[in-house]
């Protein structure tokens, strides 16, 4: 069984947002709450299925503390964009 915690990067694998980077926001029972910063902000997180997403189990630094830090969009898109770049230099 995956470990889902606040925090942890994951991929959308199903549904018209696949293959979309996402942060998860919350974790309850079978579903996930996650934000882009954008499309998906804080205020209005995107209710996916656990299955249906694909978990990176490290969390970023900036991330490490989201509840003792007030997290805004900007954040979330700083995170997102980073974690992409890397991704692109390392293929």
């Amino acid at each position: 069984m995956e470990r889902f915690e606040p925090g942890m990067l994951a991929w959308s694998r199903a549904g018209h947002d696949s293959g979309q980077l996402y942060v998860i926001m919350a974790v309850e029972d079978e579903y996930v709450y996650l934000t882009d910063g954008r499309l998906k902000p804080l205020e209005k997180p995107k209710k996916k299925k656990k299955k249906h997403v694909q978990v990176l189990r490290k969390i970023p630094q900036e991330l490490e503390y989201m509840s003792e830090k007030n997290i805004k969009n900007e954040d979330i898109r700083r995170v997102i964009r980073r974690f992409l770049n890397v991704e692109s230099r390392c293929n």
